[in-house]
């Protein structure tokens, strides 16, 4: 088995990082280098990536997390989540489709339904996305959570 570690990201890793950001499919706005950490090979070569960027003064959202293909399904997206918790004080936030949901479900993240309980940032984003996928005939929906140390 391959080895990987990981860093925080330095400036030399932004154009690898927007690279991983397209090849995964994920909104290339709001990318810069500072907020994330990396996961990288033996030979430090780019491998997995994610964020923590903030909207605000006190509200931060957990964005941006990207595996290589070769690297998938091997644990890197958990470790790199695991790492931005340890670097990253609750709340923290995110958006992903409600099919991922379980899956943040495992760091403690859980699904804000109502969106009175949400920022307005996300209450907006949620409210936009979801018209967008119906009006896209999508089976898919958003879904809202948040890791905190108590529920809405």
């Amino acid at each position: 088995m391959e080895t990987f570690s990981l860093r925080p990201a330095t400036e030399a890793d932004q154009s690898a990082i927007r690279n991983l950001i397209r090849d995964a499919g994920i909104n290339p706005l709001g990318i810069h280098w500072s907020r994330f950490l990396v996961a990288v090979d033996a030979a430090d070569e780019l491998i997995g990536c994610g964020q923590v960027k903030a909207h605000g003064d006190d509200l931060r959202e957990l964005a941006s997390v990207a595996v290589a293909r070769k690297w998938r399904k091997r644990g890197l997206a958990s470790e790199i989540i695991k790492g931005l918790q340890k670097t990253h004080m609750a709340p923290i936030w995110l958006t992903c489709m409600d099919k991922l949901a379980p899956f943040y479900g495992q760091f403690g993240f859980y699904r804000v339904e109502a969106p009175r309980n949400m920022p307005t940032y996300f209450r907006r984003a949620s409210r936009f996305f979801n018209l967008y996928l119906v009006l896209t005939r999508s089976q898919t929906r958003l879904a809202v959570m948040v890791w905190q140390d108590k529920e809405i």
